[in-house]
């Protein structure tokens, strides 16, 4: 008897933090590859989007957190407009740029030094770079 892939099959807390950030359900994909079959990039990935779905359920984030694809993914939403299930397969990804950013060098600290002319930046800038930063 086949075992279904689900939420308790899996215990990686990665996966868990993908779906944390993303709000997507990625258990909810079943494979169909109308996410690939309309990526503009797709050519250029070395882990289509699909399979990036596919491997989030296995448990294999950490593979794709090393590969290039989250990269290069536009973030066009393609993949999200023809996904059957309405998953928005563009904020998975952008789920797995945060958490390797975050993963770089612990959390990412803004240093007030490095910042020439800080007062002369508009509050806005700040503002996004605060945002970015403690996510």
């Amino acid at each position: 008897m086949p075992v279904l892939l689900n939420r308790k099959n899996i215990r990686n807390k990665l996966v868990k933090k993908i779906e944390e950030i993303s709000d997507q359900d990625v258990f909810q994909c079943y494979q169909c590859g109308n996410c690939t079959s309309g990526c503009p990039v797709v050519d250029y990935m070395d882990i289509p989007p699909n399979q990036v779905m596919r491997l989030t359920q296995l448990g294999a984030a950490e593979k794709i957190l090393k590969s290039e694809t989250i990269w290069i993914c536009a973030t066009c939403l393609q993949c999200s407009s023809r996904c059957p299930k309405g998953i928005d397969v563009a904020k998975v990804m952008e789920a797995f740029r945060a958490i390797n950013l975050r993963n770089r060098d612990g959390i990412l600290k803004p240093d007030k030094s490095e910042i020439e002319d800080i007062d002369e930046l508009p509050p806005i800038a700040l503002v996004s770079v605060f945002r970015k930063i403690t996510g």
